[in-house]
């Protein structure tokens, strides 16, 4: 029924006090309520103590889960301040930075040069979205504390607990409990957290960053973090399962008034072209930003110039960036004093003078640094030509495949069995593994919305392959088909330097094209809301799976980013309860089955593959959006999503194998 009343009066107007609103609109603050939102929690509250590691006060940071479910994050700065805040005499500067949006010390004064917590809003939501939060000052030669119950209200205020000795290290410690009652899960997991204070450590060389996990394991050990070669250190980890080029990892730094770069890098034998990744005051910008804009300028312009004036190009007339960029791992972290992000998620730097400075750093020391190192810059223009082949190379099979495709009147592949839709936003398609299992997926599919496109055994790995021998493997061209987006990176910033002489044309001539000679992958042209793994739940089914993944990584790496790749979930396992057959996905599943029904009699079926299955079974337990489970996968942290492909899906025998051994028996590295 359609509420038609009439009233709007002043009476009306909902007013939310303090941190009521965060409760309200969570996602306004951290994204969502799922894990991505419990995370950032405590990147919020880690993120207050490299801010104090930043301006030169702290050294150590520790972050423990305990048994009880809460994480508590303490660090050696300076505190926060314990007075009386001026503005408000009755309450203390730390009742006022845990209970009011946008206190604290980043809006001007002499507190911070620079933070990641640009809004300061952080430690208040925090706060307000936890059933009951602790905070711990050591300051002014005394310890304090101070407690806070579900939403953020005080239950009891700031006490001063016991004197100091002199000499006493000072600090914060914040220790929360998740509410809930406002997010869908409250179990941290472990895995993602340490990806995150691994990088940290690497943007702040020197500062420790100590974690431990006591919820299984009272007496777990410290894993600690702490790189004294900074980024320079994160490149090598990164690049630790690829071949480098050249042993040396380049680094330099350059630094005026308020502003400071830093940038690593080496190349390598492989052949992805998204090796870049861009950070601002120590928060991960994913969507790049002027920071990452000036690199790339730079980096195109000053290669060209080199290896024309070297005369290397050997009948090149010249490098795009995607071709100097193949193979590249590249680490630019810049500090500034306000930053401009977009939105609380910072995933964009939008400060147009950084992009000045790093292109100005870039053009200046890089050049010298090819000059200094000539043997290997002969092999980075070497390695950048024979790109620029193989992207001519893929053009043309490109063009003669677009070509045929248009003689013969058909533009998508011949295998897809397409859906009737044209909303894009409702539209799945179905990668199926096997044509066995993909007559059973077209049958058992709701046509209107769901395509399904059947793959024949395991497609090539394109860790290890450019994109002309990418092209000429009939699954991978099915795909790129299929999705209707393109495939490789991006097209060229404005105004990139490509020419010699640096004359401003653009790198591929001026026609906005990138991505292996052609415009790239573009998220907007993506025809299907959805993009979803079909494959059998054994060991070659998740090495299809694993093959997938990293060609979307490389190839199509927006598609996981923005949230349209998704893995489903057939069940591993069937019984009969009275006249109802129940699915069980896995063997967890079955356990939980068993712990409710400890008396079932009735034998447990193990599913055989999805070609096996008849079409009403298929639907019942994998199609059907109403009963279906669906994992999504996204991208925490690319930098280490980068290292894991490499040592998965590369070259490195050994060390595939030592990773696979380390991790096998840790569920941790099951989440996707």
């Amino acid at each position: 029924m359609v509420d038609r009343s009439d009233s709007y009066e002043a009476a009306d107007i909902t007013v939310l006090e303090g941190l009521e609103a965060v409760r309200r609109r969570p996602g306004m603050y951290i994204g969502s309520t799922g894990p991505t939102g419990l995370h950032h929690l405590v990147y919020e509250v880690v993120d207050n103590a490299v801010d104090e590691a930043m301006a030169g006060h702290c050294t150590e940071v520790d972050v423990t889960l305990h048994a009880d479910g809460s994480c508590e994050v303490t660090d050696n700065g300076r505190g926060i301040p314990t007075g009386p805040h001026p503005d408000t005499p009755e309450k203390s500067a730390v009742e006022v930075v845990m209970t009011v949006l946008h206190a604290g010390g980043k809006f001007g004064g002499s507190g911070y040069k620079v933070s990641g917590g640009l809004h300061g809003v952080g430690i208040s939501v925090v706060n307000a979205l936890s059933s009951r939060l602790a905070v711990e000052v050591r300051r002014d030669g005394a310890r304090w504390e101070m407690r806070f119950s579900a939403g953020g209200g005080v239950e009891a205020p700031l006490e001063r607990l016991e004197d100091l000795p002199a000499g006493a290290s000072t600090g914060t410690g914040v220790r929360f409990w998740a509410d809930p009652a406002v997010f869908d899960e409250v179990a941290f997991q472990a895995a993602r957290l340490t990806e995150r204070l691994q990088v940290m450590a690497f943007l702040n060389a020197g500062l420790q960053i100590r974690f431990r996990d006591l919820r299984t394991d009272p007496t777990a050990r410290w894993t600690t973090y702490r790189y004294t070669g900074g980024i320079a250190d994160f490149v090598r980890h990164v690049n630790a399962s690829k071949e480098p080029l050249f042993a040396e990892v380049g680094y330099f730094c350059q630094a005026e008034s308020d502003q400071e770069v830093e940038v690593a890098f080496q190349w390598s034998t492989a052949y992805n072209t998204d090796g870049l990744y861009s950070f601002a005051n120590g928060i991960t910008t994913t969507e790049g930003g002027m920071h990452e804009e000036g690199l790339r300028r730079a980096l195109t312009g000053v290669v060209n110039r080199y290896a024309d004036r070297k005369g290397l190009l050997r009948g090149v007339e010249n490098l795009q960036g995607e071709d100097i960029r193949e193979g590249l791992t590249a680490i630019v972290s810049v500090r500034l004093r306000e930053p401009q992000f977009e939105g609380q998620t910072k995933s964009k730097l939008g400060n147009v003078p950084i992009r000045s400075l790093v292109e100005r750093a870039t053009n200046q020391h890089l050049e010298d640094w090819l000059e200094e190192h000539p043997v290997e810059a002969r092999r980075v223009v070497t390695k950048a030509v024979e790109a620029s082949r193989a992207r001519l190379a893929a053009r043309a099979a490109r063009d003669a495949s677009r070509r045929k495709s248009a003689l013969n009147g058909a533009g998508l592949p011949g295998k897809l069995t397409d859906c009737t839709s044209g909303d894009r936003e409702e539209n799945e398609l179905y990668i199926v593994e096997g044509d066995s299992a993909g007559g059973s997926a077209k049958k058992a599919r709701d046509p209107r919305t769901m395509a399904v496109l059947p793959i024949r055994g395991k497609i090539l790995n394109v860790e290890r392959s450019r994109a002309d021998r990418m092209l000429r493997n009939t699954e991978i061209a099915a795909l790129i088909s299929a999705i209707g987006a393109g495939f490789g990176s991006a097209g060229e910033e404005e105004g990139e330097h490509a020419g010699p002489a640096g004359n401003g044309r653009r790198a591929n001539g001026g026609n906005g094209s990138g991505g292996n000679g052609d415009a790239g992958f573009d998220i907007s042209k993506v025809r299907y809301g959805k993009v979803i793994l079909l494959c059998d739940a054994d060991v070659d089914g998740s090495h299809i799976r694993t093959l997938l993944l990293t060609f979307f990584f490389r190839q199509m790496r927006p598609l996981i980013e923005k949230g349209f790749v998704y893995i489903a979930q057939p069940p591993l396992y069937s019984t009969e309860v009275g006249r109802d057959k129940v699915y069980l996905k896995d063997d967890r599943a079955k356990s939980e089955f068993l712990a409710v029904h400890p008396k079932h009699r009735n034998e447990f079926q193990r599913l055989k593959g999805l070609g096996e299955m008849d079409a009403e079974e298929l639907w019942e337990t994998t199609l059907d959006p109403d009963r279906r489970t669906l994992l999504r996968v996204d991208i925490e942290e690319a930098s280490a999503a980068d290292a894991v492909f490499a040592q998965l899906m590369g070259d490195d025998v050994e060390g595939r194998k030592a990773f696979i051994q380390a991790n096998a028996g840790d569920v941790r590295f099951l989440d996707i």
